[in-house]
């Protein structure tokens, strides 16, 4: 008796086992089939998407590479204006009323000052530096520029344009 319930327990075991396995393989199996589904879904749409960004993209031109509010000169390849004029005409054109404030760069050692003219010119004044003769750039302060005209006559200029002379630098 002690054999038959050995034998019994064994096979009990033996089938339980292969219902376990079973069950895991169909499990697996129908997880892939799912993966492979939705694989499958992801990818139709992706395709979908590219050929609808191709036929949106073919009709449009490509963009300038250079800035057309700025001018032909490309922001990319920075041209400088000499600031050494020699006769009235260049010295006009020097004028800090031809220029627009573009960027005010500090830092603890040097500070620096972009000023663009309609040409699309970049100048980058460093503090001290003259912009024409007689216009030198004195301070700095995150929203506009102060440029030294002569004894007690302030240039203070900031990014809406606006172009003030003062006896106060501040």
């Amino acid at each position: 008796m002690k054999l038959f319930k050995i034998l019994i327990l064994i096979f009990t075991f033996i089938f339980g086992a292969s219902a376990v396995v079973a069950d895991t393989d169909d499990a697996t199996k129908k997880i892939l089939e799912k993966a492979k589904e939705i694989n499958e879904k992801v990818k139709k749409q992706q395709s979908e998407k590219a050929a609808n960004t191709k036929s949106e993209a073919s009709g449009e031109e490509p963009l300038p590479l250079n800035d057309p509010f700025v001018g032909d000169a490309s922001l990319g390849g920075q041209s400088t204006v000499s600031v050494i004029a020699s006769d009235d005409t260049e010295r006009q054109g020097l004028s800090l009323r031809n220029f627009k404030l573009v960027g005010i760069m500090t830092g603890e050692y040097e500070s620096y000052v972009s000023l663009i003219n309609s040409t699309g010119e970049i100048v980058s004044l460093q503090m001290n530096e003259e912009l024409s003769p007689g216009v030198k750039l004195i301070a700095l302060n995150p929203t506009k520029a102060v440029f030294e005209k002569g004894e007690d006559s302030y240039l203070v200029i900031d990014f809406k344009n606006v172009i003030r002379e003062t006896s106060e630098p501040f």
